[in-house]
């Protein structure tokens, strides 16, 4: 089992070219522990800013910095980025279009047993909701590197959402397919499949865990790994779901404005057919370490898989 979680491949990229890039910054919000940084901030103290509990100073003092040329990359509890400091966000952030890259770690419910107020279930929606704000999701540690790498060569604004924990892997080091705001897709499109799931972040691992019990039951499934909610790769989307008899979207998010939501809009105006979208529930979700809520809540591999089972009746 990997030990390694999002975060920590999020450090290890930026620290393998900060050597070399001297205007790549750090910032964090007395969250470089949580966030995995310290290495980095160890290693370049001059190329680190701690700004404190201070979340709209944070993004903020970030898009300052973009307007001088540097390339910061903000670090904060995801419930608290997408929240205290939203206006930052959409005014100096995107608004300004400047070369802020926001990271939100302990996504979703990765602070499970702190409760609702350190869950964040609504950043996708907020974030996408904002103009030139791009939004990802990526799905393992390979996969966030991959997405790092390609981050630092542009200069546009981006939201990244990452957990807390390690996940396991995907992909490898030799081998994780990436294309920049295109979906990973495990299976064939060109075949008539059943089911078509699209999932993001942690829950393409469920996804790809259903679809061996699908196989097990007769039931022909393709996952398409979304890490890129905005832009949203629809594509994949439209030829995933012309596919398939079924799509299901899975998601660590509440289930109003997130990718489920743009799936299902992308299906309906494009090539209409059945959407169900898996998400968290529109409630305050229970408290609890993140495997033992996902169970609860039916979002792992055997829940998925049942829920396809069901609606392909």
């Amino acid at each position: 089992m990997n030990k390694i979680p999002n975060r920590q491949a999020i450090c290890e990229t930026l620290m393998a070219h900060a050597k070399e890039d001297r205007h790549i910054y750090a910032l964090c919000s007395d969250s470089r522990g949580s966030a995995s940084m310290t290495p980095f901030f160890n290693a370049f103290p001059e190329q680190s800013i701690e700004v404190g509990i201070a979340e709209q100073n944070l993004v903020s003092i970030a898009a300052g910095m973009a307007h001088c040329g540097e390339k910061p990359y903000c670090f904060s509890p995801a419930c608290f980025i997408s929240t205290r400091s939203y206006e930052q966000a959409k005014v100096d952030v995107a608004y300004s279009n400047t070369n802020v890259k926001l990271i939100g770690i302990s996504g979703g419910i990765s602070y499970g047993e702190l409760g609702m107020s350190h869950h964040s279930a609504q950043d996708i929606a907020a974030m996408s909701a904002i103009p030139n704000m791009r939004v990802y999701l990526p799905s393992d540690r390979f996969q966030t590197a991959k997405l790092i790498e390609s981050l630092l060569q542009d200069e546009k604004p981006a939201y990244v959402r990452v957990g807390r924990n390690p996940v396991e892997d995907i992909y490898s080091e030799t081998a994780c397919p990436f294309e920049m705001d295109r979906a990973t897709v495990h299976g064939d499109l060109e075949a008539e499949n059943d089911v078509a799931i699209i999932a993001c972040g942690e829950m393409v691992r469920p996804a790809l865990e259903a679809v061996k019990i699908l196989q097990e039951k007769g039931i022909k499934a393709v996952v398409a790994d979304m890490y890129c909610v905005k832009p949203l790769d629809q594509d994949t989307v439209i030829k995933a779901a012309k596919s398939a008899k079924l799509v299901i979207t899975v998601e660590e998010h509440a289930p109003y404005g997130g990718m489920g939501s743009a799936v299902a809009v992308t299906v309906g105006e494009n090539c209409p057919k059945k959407v169900i979208t898996m998400a968290l529930p529109d409630d305050h979700v229970i408290t609890g370490k993140s495997a033992a809520v996902f169970d609860y809540y039916g979002l792992n591999g055997e829940g998925i898989a049942k829920k396809a089972v069901e609606e392909l009746r």
